[in-house]
């Protein structure tokens, strides 16, 4: 699996904990660190969303204070599904049900081993578009087609 990462400053340490475990992991074909020195979480999170749109990575990580300032911003690129996520509920239910490319997390909301414990768990999930959520899915592409057309 190909993952971008990135973090303003106040998710720096956290995405550098998780960076240190998806290099060693050999579900991860490829990662790609998009933070810099002063990255707002707007700009990283647009970079990190355009290349899972674009289909440069298969999914995407971004960390941020709280990780829903990163959600927030990820989410305005079309095609881009992302979602806030600190519990094994919500890890699963944003790919499963909500084929969500993008996860984001807190710094200051999650410790780096229970996030890793849900980044091991996200990274062998998958959506099954056959599901009681594939044609919910399907509504709302549809419709952000429609606002991008």
């Amino acid at each position: 699996m190909r993952i971008a990462i990135g973090s303003p400053g106040n998710g720096a340490l956290l995405k550098d904990a998780i960076e240190e475990r998806l290099v060693e992991d050999e579900r991860v074909s490829d990662l790609v660190d998009l933070s810099m020195p002063d990255i707002t979480y707007p700009e990283v999170s647009f970079q990190v969303a355009q290349a899972v749109a674009e289909g440069w990575v298969d999914r995407g990580l971004l960390i941020c204070g709280t990780g829903v300032g990163t959600a927030i911003a990820a989410n305005k690129v079309p095609g881009v599904r992302a979602a806030t996520a600190h519990d094994l509920i919500t890890v699963r239910g944003s790919v499963e049900n909500y084929d969500a490319q993008i996860l984001c997390m807190g710094q200051n909301v999650i410790a780096a081993p229970a996030a890793w414990a849900l980044i091991d768990v996200w990274l062998d999930l998958h959506h099954d578009p056959a599901s009681s959520y594939g044609p919910k899915v399907g509504e709302i592409e549809a419709y952000e087609a429609r606002l991008h057309s």
